[in-house]
């Protein structure tokens, strides 16, 4: 798989690069950019970091960072049996028990919620440090839940570690699920101040806590972009519209039309119940009348004249 240019593989952990160093130069600096690109993708694709995994382990499959690597790009693709068994070379190879919560998490994945709870009961547990003993909390309360057992995954949740004030990297995850088991079992009210505390200590944003609480409370949120692109679309439809003369009214604003119409100095007044052709032959008899009356005029002129001529012949 390529490997983009700014990746140089002196990217990974010190520890790791020390594993590292017991293979070739050349080989750990490839299997050390793989490993940096894992890192990188197995948030936002972890298809692709599962991609770069394989070909560090193709590479170095004796190196417990490799096997851990794989493990977790396993996981983060939902390959639980695979990642248990990376997980477990791992472990075999360093005799560390950092990875015991994530071992108890897969067996979860893989319908066997009552192996986590075993797990969590082993002795290994107290080996763990701080943070690894409330992942430890965290996978035995999902376990209940799985098994559906919500007051015994919200006691296994109740802790030291839960009710201080201090905030650490694990207490905003720690307060949302104690938040999301008391939502399970019907405790509105202290699922609410919970998830208002696990926001409080989110501060990376590790949750959807703000999310959650927003919904509980009946905040719809917009998206300010959708908006803007509505406008803008509005703002478009009208531009295009065919432009009017700028004095013209919705239909339903018009006034009736006045049907009194002018003809030269007269006025024709039309009812509504006449046709154009009324109106054209109205117009047609006034000038026909006009016309009568000028043959008329001539013929009185020509009637005086002939009476002249006939006295003069006198």
């Amino acid at each position: 798989m390529p490997i983009p240019e700014d990746v140089t593989g002196e990217e990974i952990d010190k520890d790791v690069r020390q594993e590292l160093q017991s293979l070739p130069k050349t080989l750990a600096d490839d299997v050390a950019k793989n490993l940096v690109m894992v890192a990188r993708l197995i948030d936002e694709d972890p298809e692709g970091a599962y991609g770069y995994s394989r070909v560090a382990l193709r590479l170095a499959s004796r190196v417990a960072a490799v096997r851990e690597a794989a493990g977790f790009a396993a996981y983060a693709n939902q390959k639980y049996s695979e990642a248990l068994a990376e997980f477990r070379a791992a472990r075999r190879m360093t005799g560390s028990v950092d990875l015991w919560p994530v071992m108890a998490d897969c067996e979860r994945g893989l319908g066997r919620p009552e192996k986590a709870l075993d797990m969590a009961g082993a002795p290994e547990v107290h080996k763990l440090d701080k943070a690894g003993q409330v992942e430890m909390r965290l996978v035995a309360a999902g376990a209940r839940r799985d098994m559906e057992q919500l007051d015994a995954a919200i006691v296994t949740l109740q802790s030291p570690e839960l009710a201080s004030n201090s905030v650490q990297p694990w207490t905003a995850r720690l307060r949302y699920a104690y938040a999301d088991a008391l939502l399970a079992a019907g405790r509105d009210g202290e699922a609410r101040e919970w998830f208002a505390k696990a926001v409080e200590a989110d501060k990376d944003g590790s949750t959807d806590a703000s999310d959650r609480l927003a919904e509980m409370d009946g905040v719809e949120f917009v998206d300010a972009l959708v908006e803007v692109e509505d406008q803008d679309e509005q703002r478009d439809v009208q531009k295009d519209a065919p432009e009017g003369d700028g004095d013209s009214l919705p239909v339903e604003d018009v006034e009736p039309r006045d049907l009194t119409t002018a003809v030269d100095e007269d006025v024709v007044v039309v009812e509504e119940s006449d046709t154009p052709e009324d109106v054209a032959d109205s117009a047609d008899v006034e000038e026909g009348k006009d016309s009568a009356d000028a043959e008329d005029a001539e013929d009185a002129e020509d009637s005086e004249g002939d009476v002249g001529r006939e006295a003069d012949k006198d």
